[in-house]
């Protein structure tokens, strides 16, 4: 679908960051209802202290090097087999530290080694103990294209996914408006990112799919009471349209998941804390990676819900 150009800020040409005497965001794991509303707090707070100019962001974006290829890499795998999107994560909210001194560049070069189709890494410091200096060292070490896994709330963080080297971002739909989600895909494409739009049920999938989304991820982790719900990616697999390339997130724990997932017509599983701990991360890779993905089989979609 065409979509026209992102909306300027309220004032035209400024957004905001937060400056030198903004407090940071502490470091205590976040109570699981108050897990989504409080990380977008946090992260509308900056937008909204963000002075930067948006023209500036944009030219500089503009003229990052070229991004690598996200989507196709995950669409187009060798004899139709899941890949794997392999996670940096120092640190959740829920489970405290996962490895807070990995080195991001020795993890990116093990997923690689391992069949990694695809890196994401978390670029958020406050609650994940993330940052984009993670980001760039990862992506520096290997071949793959990168998301930066972050709260995107506004064309800033699109700018800055762009120039700090990511290929794709994340746009969470619980987190945003329609208007959001259709602007940020826009400004999103016309940098050449690719963007993973996150879903967690049928309501969620219809907008993505309305805004134009061409690469869904079922996260199947309740962003409220942060639990995971195994049955839910199979429940939306048949209502994602075939030409969309489809992503199962959250609660992958090893090949029998992953085999699951492929089987429901999942192109690619993003897993991270099952990763990050594994003793050996590239044989943990190659234990998720290489599955047949079947087809989905439409039958649940809006008309049949209707």
């Amino acid at each position: 679908m065409e979509r026209g150009h992102p909306p300027r800020p309220p004032d035209g040409r400024r957004c905001r960051r937060p400056g030198p005497s903004t407090p940071a965001v502490r470091l205590a794991p976040v109570p699981p209802a108050t897990y989504l509303s409080e990380i977008l707090a946090a992260h509308r707070a900056r937008a909204h202290l963000d002075h930067r100019s948006l023209d500036a962001l944009l030219a500089e974006a503009q003229a990052a090097p070229p991004p690598r290829p996200f989507a196709a890499r995950i669409e187009e795998p060798a004899g139709g087999t899941l890949g794997v999107i392999a996670e940096i994560k120092r640190r959740s909210p829920s489970k405290g530290d996962l490895d807070p001194g990995l080195d991001p560049a020795t993890v990116a070069a093990d997923y690689e080694a391992g069949g990694a189709a695809c890196l994401s890494v978390l670029t958020d410091a406050g609650f994940f103990g993330g940052s984009p200096a993670d980001l760039a060292a990862a992506r520096a070490r290997c071949s793959l294209p990168v998301l930066r896994k972050d709260f995107t709330v506004g064309p800033a963080d699109v700018c800055d996914a762009r120039i700090m080297g990511a290929d794709a971002v994340l746009l969470i739909v619980a987190a945003l408006s329609d208007e959001e989600l259709a602007t940020l895909l826009t400004l999103a494409e016309e940098l050449s990112l690719d963007a993973l739009v996150e879903v967690h049920d049928h309501a969620e999938l219809d907008r993505a799919l309305a805004a134009g989304a061409a690469l869904v991820g079922v996260n199947q982790r309740d962003l409220t009471t942060f639990a995971v719900d195994p049955g839910r990616a199979l429940s939306l697999a048949p209502d994602i349209p075939p030409e969309v390339v489809a992503v199962a997130e959250s609660g992958v724990r090893g090949a029998s998941d992953a085999r699951r997932l492929a089987g429901a017509g999942y192109q690619a599983v993003l897993v991270g804390e099952w990763l990050v701990r594994a003793a050996d991360r590239r044989a943990a890779v190659a234990e998720l990676a290489g599955h047949t993905v079947g087809r989905r089989h439409p039958g649940h979609g809006p008309a049949a819900r209707g």
